[in-house]
């Protein structure tokens, strides 16, 4: 990789590595509607003219359907389960848990009939990776809000589920006109429940820029990056970045809103850590990892 390469990668670990805290900080003062409301539109806003100026929107017609149901488990759903789950539980403990979206997307694979072979390396993975879950979560059932701790399990899946569908149903539809309609789609769903649950006063100046950095720098901007570190590294290595994301998650955590750093925490994180990389892995070592098609269900976190 070169240093253009190493560069971008960097960012994007940087870029979607952040969401948690920002989400964390945004929700102290506004409403979970109009903090989705706000990033979306802002998204999209950036993303649409550039998908209009490449003329790919046409393409996204004819797949409306499975582009809907892409739209309702990759963002409409997840990313309102997600804030509201973070006004009750850490934003470390969130990162944590939505890192284990790659062990997730395995066994969801395993039940549509992905055709994948699941080797001994494999099962030892999907092993250790909810073993971590289990540390994680099962001890802060009692302690933190359960609800909340389901939200975001439940936001995991959504993310595990949406690269499969997009693998099915939408292979080979452009990613960010894809993206681009998606956000603008998901902001025209939730302005009725914005306008009704905006704040009366203009909030701190901490939250407001809590919610431009989630739209224009981990939505907008994120997008731009990511698809520009596909360009220069290839699909396989760009997706690396994943498993950055929870590391820096916890450690904006901790250092910058001082969330506490629970040994769990740091036992969870290695188990699913090297569980997501052993049940994702596809090859025997040594053996040629060919280029997959280009992710088209990335989106920001």
């Amino acid at each position: 990789m070169n240093r253009r390469g190493w560069f971008l990668f960097a960012l994007m670990c940087i870029i979607w590595g952040i969401p948690y805290l920002l989400i964390k900080v945004a929700v102290e003062s506004v409403s979970v509607p109009v903090l989705v409301f706000t990033r979306t539109a802002v998204g999209a806003a950036v993303l649409l003219p550039l998908a209009l100026r490449g003329g790919q929107l046409v393409v996204l017609v004819r797949h409306w359907r499975p582009l809907t149901a892409f739209a309702a488990i990759e963002i409409i759903f997840p990313w309102f389960l997600l804030s509201n789950a973070e006004r009750h539980i850490t934003s470390s403990m969130a990162g944590l848990i939505i890192a284990a979206v790659p062990i997730l997307a395995v066994v969801m694979a395993r039940l549509i009939g992905d055709s994948d072979q699941l080797n001994a390396r494999r099962w030892a993975g999907l092993a250790l990776g909810f073993a971590g879950v289990t540390v994680l979560v099962g001890p802060n059932l009692g302690v933190d809000d359960p609800w909340a701790i389901i939200e975001v399990l439940l936001t995991a899946c959504g993310y595990a589920g949406a690269p499969l569908l997009t693998a099915h149903r939408l292979k080979g539809v452009p990613g960010l006109p894809m993206a681009a309609v998606c956000l603008a789609g998901t902001a025209l769903l939730y302005t009725p429940a914005a306008v009704l649950t905006w704040p009366d006063s203009l909030p701190p100046g901490r939250v407001l820029a809590a919610l431009a950095g989630l739209a224009v720098v981990c939505t907008a901007l994120g997008f731009v990056v990511f698809f520009a570190l596909i360009r220069e590294v290839g699909p396989s290595r760009a997706m690396v970045f994943t498993y950055v994301n929870p590391a820096i998650a916890v450690t904006a955590g901790v250092c910058i809103l001082g969330e506490p750093l629970r040994p769990t925490f740091l036992a969870a994180f290695v188990l699913i850590l090297v569980g997501s990389v052993l049940a994702t892995a596809r090859q025997s070592i040594g053996e040629p990892v060919p280029e997959p098609a280009v992710p088209q269900a990335a989106v920001p976190r």
